[in-house]
């Protein structure tokens, strides 16, 4: 997400968890031993049932959000597992902590190696990460003056990295809340009403992949997006045309193949439409300046 400062980025990120589908029982007990080997189970709780949601702050070290130790203990990236992992500030952590990213993003697991031997922990995460537009935040805000040069600016952006940004699936414009937008009586649609729809679709996916070791469709490798994702021929010439003009990567394919099969999970289709993949190309990284 990507806005001004007071725009509601961390409100909404804090917000994620309760639209999300409580944890299955085997997704239960994972997390219960992450943090019951970390020390961090609460007293007077058997079993965590409600997604995690961490938030370090950007100073975080390299092994405070990986794993380490004398004796490796988890980081934060698996006492998100299962759950969100809010990064605020995401050009703030330093490069090293978020090229370490890269490897549990694409294979669900971290390994923590040392002298006395190596052991992988789970960090199967959903990456939530909030930044500013520039390093004053104002940068296109119609109040407020960016004061920032464009050099500052795309210096700022290019803290991070190109193969770190083409593993991000969603990008989100968060723009200046007016006073109008804060002050109306007509309530938004609640969690709970969300919920109800994103379980849904994610009790379709756990029925496409019954009997493996997918829980859901961001799981996927090249093999099942082929057999999964039916796309009509109009939203395969979008995605064709799209690949051309904006050089997309073969991991960008697969996401965004991906996304598609999941909004289309959410309207209960059984084939990617062009409205579905037309959803998912928008959501791609564009270039601020």
């Amino acid at each position: 997400m990507c806005g001004p400062p007071g725009s509601g980025k961390t409100m909404l990120a804090r917000s994620l968890p309760s639209i999300l589908p409580l944890l299955t029982m085997e997704e239960a007990i994972e997390v219960t031993k992450i943090y019951s080997v970390s020390g961090l189970l609460p007293q007077g709780t058997p079993i965590i049932v409600e997604r995690p949601f961490r938030s370090p702050h950007y100073t975080i070290s390299h092994a405070g959000l990986v794993g380490g130790g004398q004796w490796p203990r988890p980081g934060e990236i698996s006492l998100g597992h299962h759950g969100v992992l809010f990064l605020d500030e995401f050009p703030e952590f330093g490069h090293v902590t978020l090229e370490s990213l890269r490897q549990p993003i694409e294979d669900r697991t971290i390994t923590v190696s040392r002298a006395r031997g190596s052991i992988t922990f789970p960090a199967s995460f959903m990456l939530v990460a909030a930044m500013n537009p520039c390093p004053c935040g104002y940068y296109g805000d119609p109040f407020k003056e960016c004061k920032c040069s464009s050099g500052e600016i795309s210096r700022y952006h290019k803290r991070i990295s190109g193969p770190l940004l083409d593993r991000i699936d969603i990008f989100v414009d968060v723009p200046h809340i007016d006073y109008e937008k804060l002050t109306e009586d007509k309530p938004g649609e609640s969690s709970d009403k969300v919920r109800v729809r994103v379980k849904a679709a994610h009790e379709i996916q756990l029925a496409r992949f019954r009997g493996t070791k997918l829980g859901c469709n961001a799981d996927m490798t090249p093999k099942e997006v082929k057999e999964c994702c039916t796309v009509e021929s109009a939203a395969q010439s979008l995605l064709r045309a799209a690949m051309k003009q904006l050089h997309l990567t073969g991991r960008a394919f697969h996401r965004i193949l991906k996304l598609s099969r999941t909004i289309a999970d959410l309207e209960y289709s059984d084939i990617i439409k062009t409205h579905h993949m037309a959803e998912a190309l928008q959501y791609r990284h564009k270039e601020i300046i």
